[in-house]
């Protein structure tokens, strides 16, 4: 099954070293996930009048023209920074706004995250690959969640892999597999919840994000995902 890992750091002092820590979990986590990695870090924080998103394309992306449309169509400052395979963007806007005018304009790129400080990666490969393509030792943050993936129920995508975003500033990961997802997809499809893969645990993060959405605290949100999710598994958020 897959591995999780997981880092809460109390002393700032130790914030440039998250990476290097994070790496070396996942890659210890290589046997319980082979197929795929991913991370999310808490990070220089934005503004409260801004917005930070991590956002995937599957080839080589004109990033740069993405760049500037975008500041155009708010006619505001946009900044984007490429790593790997992905690129985060900080506007200074709203982010209802700019996701729906990636829907619009660019449908071909993925949000994986969304708030004012998570940035989500992910790729398939072996994590030690992931780890020197993202070069996750020189990163920092405060904390962070980790995943190995061993695919049991979908392909292995880097849109396959975890985490998933629930919610502003908020992720899952996940060790073990939902029974029941199949149908809770088309109910939180009903809902006007955007899940885009027949991932099980992508089911189980839109359930969370529906559940916030309609007012629940995150911990009853988890109580009520004890009845309504079939199987076994292990949520970190």
């Amino acid at each position: 099954m897959c591995g999780i890992v997981g880092i809460y750091l109390k002393n700032d002092d130790l914030n440039s070293t998250l990476g290097q820590m994070l790496a070396a979990m996942l890659v210890e986590m290589s046997d319980r996930g082979p197929d795929s990695a991913g991370v999310a870090l808490y990070r220089d924080p934005v503004a409260a009048s801004s917005c930070k998103l991590t956002l995937h394309a599957a080839t080589d992306y004109d990033w740069s023209a993405l760049q500037s449309k975008l500041a155009a169509h708010i006619s505001a400052d946009v900044a984007l920074r490429v790593h790997a395979s992905h690129a985060v963007v900080t506007a200074a806007t709203d982010v209802d706004r700019v996701r729906y005018w990636l829907r619009a304009e660019h449908a071909d790129v993925r949000v994986m995250s969304a708030g004012s400080a998570i940035e989500i990666y992910k790729e398939k490969g072996l994590p030690r690959e992931f780890v020197e393509q993202f070069k996750l030792h020189e990163l920092n943050g405060s904390h962070a969640l980790g995943h190995t993936r061993m695919a049991t129920e979908s392909a292995v995508t880097t849109e396959h892999s975890h985490p998933f975003s629930t919610g502003m500033d908020l992720c899952l990961v996940h060790n073990g597999s939902l029974s029941n997802h199949n149908r809770l997809r088309r109910k939180l499809r009903d809902e006007g919840v955007d899940i885009q893969t027949d991932n099980d645990t992508e089911v189980a993060a839109g359930y969370l994000m529906w559940r916030l959405r309609e007012g629940d605290t995150l911990e009853a949100a988890l109580e009520r995902a004890l009845v309504d999710l079939d199987g076994f598994y292990t949520f970190a958020i």
